[in-house]
């Protein structure tokens, strides 16, 4: 609760704070906003809880906008990747760009809109904005299940993450993490130690679909496996520390 308290008041503080500058601030300058806001959350993260993070791989992130495909487990990955890769466009559900004011900054930063309301209305929404944000320079950041998956439960990567590779034709750099080991999904306890981020080898552009998907799943799925059992193994197969 105690970091709950802290997030919630923190982030009235920055969405409050530059309100005045906002009509003023252009989009790169958004991102600067949220790289602070991230980075001071992960810093009370640290000191509040004991979860610290460490991020392995990140010189395989090659030059130049990539697709960043990353397991999503839990919040915390949702809190951290504007503090992790620069450069960086978020494809979210359209609700959360309706939250008064803090949507507006989600915008502003050069966020994708996803229209969720039917399947394909949802991949054009998304390719159409991966477009404009690749053309601006910027790396293009997706959860290929589209949700969170708890640990143990069984994979679903949706035909986005495919269709944006073969409309934008630039690198895939997949990501594993561990994060659920430490904030469950719909949990709000947190336990104490270290989340790893890994970036994995990259795909190269130019893959056949079902080839790509396939390479894609593989890569996270035992990348992300691999990450788990050591955040499990360092607490002797239980889960590390107390809740929080």
């Amino acid at each position: 609760m105690a970091f709950q308290l802290f997030f919630y008041l923190w982030t009235a503080v920055v969405c409050l704070g530059v309100l005045p500058a906002f009509p003023f601030l252009s989009p790169r300058a958004t991102r600067a906003v949220a790289r602070f806001w991230q980075r001071i959350t992960l810093h009370g993260l640290r000191i509040i809880v004991g979860l610290s993070y460490e991020i392995r791989g990140a010189e395989r992130l090659p030059p130049g906008p990539v697709v960043i495909a990353s397991k999503h487990q839990s919040a915390w990955e949702t809190l951290a990747f504007h503090a992790l890769v620069p450069n960086l466009s978020i494809g979210l559900k359209e609700e959360l760009t309706r939250i008064p004011v803090f949507g507006w900054y989600l915008m502003r930063a050069g966020s994708i809109r996803i229209d969720r309301g039917a399947a394909g209305r949802a991949i054009r929404s998304l390719i159409t904005g991966a477009r404009r944000a690749v053309a601006e320079g910027l790396s293009i950041l997706i959860f290929p299940e589209g949700t969170r998956k708890a640990l143990g439960e069984a994979p679903d990567y949706k035909p986005g993450v495919a269709a944006l590779y073969t409309a934008l034709g630039v690198p895939t750099v997949p990501v594993a993490l561990n994060s659920g080991v430490f904030w469950r999904r719909r949990e709000l306890v947190k336990r104490p130690g270290c989340v790893i981020v890994e970036f994995l080898d990259t795909i190269p552009p130019g893959l056949e679909r079902r080839t790509y998907m396939r390479d894609l799943e593989r890569a996270i799925e035992q990348g992300t496996a691999r990450l788990v059992e050591e955040a499990l193994g360092h607490d002797a197969g239980q889960h590390p520390g107390r809740p929080v």
